[in-house]
């Protein structure tokens, strides 16, 4: 007897716990369901609760709105602008007061260089310069005998060559003495040196300076690098995924780490046809205002828009993120608001692209998240 009532006990237990566990899962099954259909749900405010949570409402509006590339660059100088000094002979430094950062007009001194080829190159030139009067007097003498036939023609031949070749060793000799930056009209006997002056070919700042005073400089070093930052431009580093959605025209925004709300100009002029082994492209884009207090070098982040559309738009503070959706609310003929969702598309200016046919429907611009606070709240009680 004893037994069959342990027995019995023992069935009722088993009986309550599988009701209890068929309970609890029935309870999670049910506030999952609970959590699942409230982003189809509508939450309903009292007249105080409207007023308290200040909402405001709005329709959709027609934005022209573009897809926005962020890309990195850098403030760049085209080739022409940038200038790097070396002398063709080569020679030593005899004087320089050049320091990086230093500004230089155009024609200003650079260095004094000197070397003893340099007092070898003017006196060939003065002395091929002799011989090409006394060669050129001669030809013409002969040129003359010729014609009456008192010299033979082999002899005004050779006079003709020989004052021919004496032009052109003076012509390239006249030339080498411009190159180191000496006027071969100007130089005589005394007025040979040892020495020659070079002096800046742009207006720009020195960035470089490879050399020091007594140092010997082969005709393939550079001793400085001048800089003229009049024409500035940006290049930017492009991906090639999206390489080919560039246009020459398209607007760019771009600004600096220092200085975020400082915002510049710009429009792609040149995207270079290929692709390096990074993946990437440079593109080259002309500043819409010029006066950029900006050093060439300096990093910045750039924003390309890529195309120009109007598209419906709303706020941004309207949309609001449920289980990592999008969704907006709308306003019911009472006091009531659903929450509906919404397809995005690109974000501009404070404003975002809605797919979703939101025509004539009042949505809640301002403070929505106060709606879904409401609606999770009343799922949790």
């Amino acid at each position: 007897m004893k037994s069959n009532q342990i027995f019995t006990f023992t069935g009722i237990i088993l009986i309550l716990a599988c009701t209890g566990n068929k309970n609890e899962q029935q309870k999670s099954i049910t506030s999952q369901a609970k959590q699942d259909s409230a982003i189809t749900n509508i939450v309903t405010l009292s007249g105080e609760q409207l007023k308290s949570a200040n909402l405001s409402i709005g329709q959709v509006q027609i934005k022209d709105m573009h897809k926005v590339l962020k890309v990195n660059g850098l403030i760049d100088v085209p080739p022409s602008n940038i200038v790097s000094i070396s002398i063709p002979l080569g020679g030593y430094l005899k004087k320089t007061n050049l320091i990086p950062g230093m500004f230089v007009k155009k024609g200003a001194l650079l260095a004094v260089m000197e070397d003893p080829i340099y007092i070898q190159l003017q006196q060939d030139y003065l002395t091929a310069q002799s011989r090409f009067a006394y060669l050129e007097a001669d030809y013409f003498r002969q040129r003359d005998l010729n014609a009456t036939k008192s010299t033979s023609d082999k002899i005004y031949q050779l006079a003709k060559s020989d004052f021919e070749s004496q032009k052109y060793l003076v012509k390239s000799l006249n030339e080498k003495l411009k190159l180191i930056g000496i006027d071969p009209a100007q130089l005589n006997e005394t007025t040979i040196s040892r020495s020659i002056n070079f002096n800046s070919p742009i207006n720009g700042y020195i960035t470089k300076v490879n050399v020091n005073i007594g140092k010997y400089v082969t005709s393939t070093d550079v001793l400085f690098e001048i800089v003229d930052p009049s024409d500035l431009h940006l290049k930017l580093i492009v991906y090639e995924n999206d390489a080919t959605s560039l246009k020459i025209g398209n607007e760019v925004i771009f600004y600096t780490n220092n200085n975020l709300s400082k915002k510049y100009k710009a429009h792609v002029a040149v995207i270079t046809p290929n692709i390096n082994e990074e993946r990437t492209t440079d593109v080259h884009c002309h500043l819409v205002n010029e006066n950029v207090t900006l050093y060439p070098g300096t990093y910045v982040n750039s924003e390309i828009s890529i195309n120009n559309a109007q598209v419906d738009a709303l706020p941004e503070e309207a949309i609001i993120k449920w289980q990592n959706k999008p969704f907006v609310f709308i306003k019911q003929l009472d006091q009531s608001f659903k929450l509906f969702a919404v397809e995005l598309g690109v974000t501009t200016n404070g404003f975002v692209e809605v797919k979703t046919n939101l025509k004539d429907q009042d949505i809640v611009i301002k403070n929505a998240y106060t709606l879904l606070m409401k609606l999770k709240n009343s799922y949790e009680e």
